[in-house]
């Protein structure tokens, strides 16, 4: 198995491991990186569980190979945390109930965090736009929805 140098960022941090040409950045991250936020769904890049944000913007690590990721900057859910507390989105969910089983969680988040970074104040519109690509097989999204637009306005 051929292996070369990776040299990312990942969640502020520099990173240079030596990782599989055909490892997925979702393996990387949760294996190498140690970062088991990232839930892997459905392994085929139709559910959103894995979504991270690389360079800004919402990637499925699951169908994203990590030497792909060469040189870039990769966020997950736990660099939304600050001091060992809960980000602005991670409260919405939790106070707001949008958190069911919580495997989407991440995924959501993370794709919400892309969302308010370029829209401070979405539309419930653009907030349903932005997550359309992330499954949820609990909710019917009401309780989503309304956690991004709580984070939205507390910011």
């Amino acid at each position: 198995m051929a292996k070369r140098l990776l040299s990312i960022t990942v969640n502020g941090r520099l990173r240079e491991d030596a990782v599989a040409e055909h490892a997925l950045l979702v393996d990387y991250l949760r294996e190498t990186a140690g970062l088991t936020g990232t839930k892997q769904g459905c392994d085929g890049g139709e559910c959103g569980a894995c979504t991270v944000l690389v360079d800004g913007e919402p990637r499925l690590a699951c169908i994203t190979l990590a030497v792909g990721c060469e040189g870039r900057r990769v966020e997950t859910i736990e660099s939304l945390t600050v001091d060992g507390r809960m980000g602005r989105l991670q409260q919405a969910f939790h106070e707001k109930l949008g958190t069911q089983c919580g495997f989407c969680t991440p995924g959501m988040i993370m794709a919400a965090e892309a969302l308010l970074r370029r829209a401070p104040r979405p539309t419930e519109q653009e907030i349903r736009d932005a997550l359309a690509g992330n499954l949820c097989r609990c909710t019917g999204y009401v309780k989503i929805v309304e956690s991004v637009q709580a984070a939205a306005e507390g910011a």
